[in-house]
């Protein structure tokens, strides 16, 4: 038996114990990690509260939480990797947890930090997704909204590495952080729209919702068709004819490899905000939750 953050019904952030749990056995080409560290991502507030049923149907009680780090303890049958060798990935059956199970574990360069290595995987793969999926080219204009959150951050970086000029709304905040990146800073809320009109060099041909703040319909408006925005947090979208995109980091294929050697060696950095004990799981989300943070929260088990 191992520990583990459990939930037994859809609610708020109190609905997270700390529970006794049958420790996972990895199965065929499966690896057991010890968690060192394991992300605490918007979607796992969403199916906690049963906003993502549809998608994400519960089998109570859930573990949940999608990404970890850890150290192997134990193989399955033609497992990619060894006891004792340091890895990442997406967990098959929750992260928050002493013990987790992974598919398809990706090496952890000794340079890169247990809290890093777990952030990167779902919204790595998440930013690198819809920038595919959107066709944005180098030269032209790109705006993401939610531009400093975890997954807009990285998305920053890897559009500003390929040649795309990007704008990204942010809170007044973060407009230093994001100049950094190398994007032009636009401050949300109301008149975000002609302040990227001003900001623009040229038209704006893509947009990337990554807020989930009510910004569909002005964002079609300035790119003049649907099909050129993509959010991944605007439950709305059908009503707007845009695209929602999810996905899952077990999807992430070529990309997770890509995403921890640019993480490595310094070419893509994902700030971390605060660190929480495994039994502080109920925080962690309610802070989330209150847009407290700025950067990722990670548990240490």
């Amino acid at each position: 038996m191992s520990k583990a953050i459990t939930f037994s019904e859809y609610g708020a952030p109190e609905v997270l114990h700390l529970s006794e749990v049958t420790t996972p056995e990895p199965g065929p080409g499966q690896v057991r990690i010890r968690v060192r560290a394991a992300s605490v991502n918007p979607l796992d507030m969403k199916i906690r509260s049963g906003l993502m049923a549809g998608q994400f149907p519960a089998r109570f009680p859930v573990v949940p939480g999608l990404d970890a780090a850890g150290v192997v303890d134990a193989v399955g049958e033609g497992a990619d990797a060894a006891v004792e060798d340091e890895v990442l990935g997406a967990t098959v059956g929750g992260s928050y947890s002493e013990y987790a199970l992974l598919d398809e574990p990706v090496a952890k360069p000794e340079a890169l930090s247990w809290e890093v290595a777990a952030s990167l995987v779902s919204v790595g793969e998440a930013a690198f997704r819809v920038l595919g999926q959107l066709g944005v080219q180098p030269g032209q204009t790109l705006l993401i909204h939610g531009a400093a959150g975890s997954v807009g951050a990285i998305a920053v970086q890897l559009a500003v590495a390929r040649g795309i000029t990007v704008i990204g709304t942010v809170a007044e905040q973060d407009v230093e952080r994001l100049t950094t990146l190398g994007a032009t800073a636009v401050p949300y809320g109301e008149g975000w729209a002609e302040r990227v009109r001003a900001a623009a060099p040229r038209e704006v041909d893509y947009v990337f919702d990554a807020s989930g703040a009510g910004v569909l319909a002005d964002s079609v408006t300035l790119t003049g068709d649907a099909g050129k925005v993509i959010t991944i947090a605007d439950m709305s979208a059908q009503q707007h004819g845009v695209r929602f995109s999810i996905g899952s980091a077990a999807q992430g294929g070529k990309s997770l490899p890509e995403l921890v050697e640019l993480a490595a060696t310094g070419k893509l950095t994902v700030p971390i905000w605060r660190t929480y004990p495994l039994t502080e799981a109920a925080q962690a989300h309610a802070d989330l939750e209150a847009r407290r943070n700025q950067g990722k929260a990670v548990l240490l088990p």
